[in-house]
């Protein structure tokens, strides 16, 4: 399809609220995800080592940047994708990469309810974020 093509049917496609699923599309909302969760918890991350545990300043400076950038990243997922889904579905994407930053940064280990909760975030990101909307 030429890019002019895909130009002029963009609005109607954002309008539709139903995002055009195909394997490339698939990788790249999840990779958006993955990005903006990396830069918030990233960025949260390095306020936290400043304010609780005594990083140096710019740490703190480095953080709120990072978090800065972050709010531009969900901007990237599909025209079709509504703010309120985009912000729900991540929120599924943050709680287990948030609970993956701490074992991997902080040596954290999530415990049986860590688990659940991790999987139920995960189950409600492919149901919100999948179902076949028309």
């Amino acid at each position: 399809m030429p890019a002019a093509a895909l130009a002029t049917d963009a609005p109607a496609v954002a309008e539709s609220g139903v995002i055009p699923w195909t394997p490339a599309t698939v990788a790249a909302t999840l990779g958006i995800f993955l990005f903006a969760g990396l830069a918030e918890i990233g960025g949260g991350w390095l306020v936290w080592q400043g304010m609780r545990k005594g990083r140096p300043w710019w740490w703190i400076v480095g953080g709120v940047a990072v978090l800065a950038c972050y709010g531009f990243i969900p901007t990237l997922q599909p025209p079709a994708a509504s703010f309120g889904r985009v912000y729900a579905v991540y929120g599924g994407v943050f709680i287990a990469l948030s609970y993956a930053w701490g074992a991997v940064l902080d040596g954290d280990r999530p415990d049986a309810g860590d688990w659940a909760g991790g999987a139920v975030a995960l189950a409600g990101v492919v149901l919100a974020w999948f179902w076949p909307r028309r």
